[in-house]
């Protein structure tokens, strides 16, 4: 297994989410997923809100919620430099759901004050991490 294994490291600004390795990785490119094995192309990719996937050398796949940012592949090390990331299990599905609710709310208004561009934004990343957390 070590022949197909790399480096991985998931850091938002608040903490570092995942260091270690692991033998594959996709992320939500801004203008398509992809996914990362050993050996792949030098790459640097922004990332949109969505489902990130890692495996790691047990096997075992770990799911994350993330609102976007950065993955660089270089030299069989990946850094993804992310907004938010959330792994599926601790997700806080109340918090997501009334996230959800002050974002539905915010749009069916339709007040001149309503930003819509950013309630918009505010329901996808709600339902977003209600799907990572298999709530949808």
């Amino acid at each position: 297994m070590a022949e197909k294994v790399f480096k991985l490291e998931i850091v938002t600004p608040k903490k570092i989410i995942f260091s270690g390795d692991v033998t594959s990785f996709s992320a939500p490119g801004v203008v398509g997923g992809f996914q990362v094995l050993k050996s792949h192309a030098p790459l640097l990719s922004n990332i949109a809100v969505g489902e990130v996937k890692l495996t790691d050398v047990s096997g075992n796949e770990s799911r994350y919620s993330t609102s976007g940012g950065v993955v660089e592949v270089h030299d069989n090390k990946v850094i993804m430099l992310a907004e938010t990331a959330e792994r599926s299990d601790e997700i806080d599905v109340a918090r997501a759901e009334a996230a959800r609710e002050r974002a539905r709310k915010r749009l069916a208004e339709k007040s001149e004050k309503t930003d819509i561009d950013r309630a918009r934004l505010a329901l996808f990343r709600a339902m977003n991490r209600l799907k990572v957390a298999d709530q949808l």
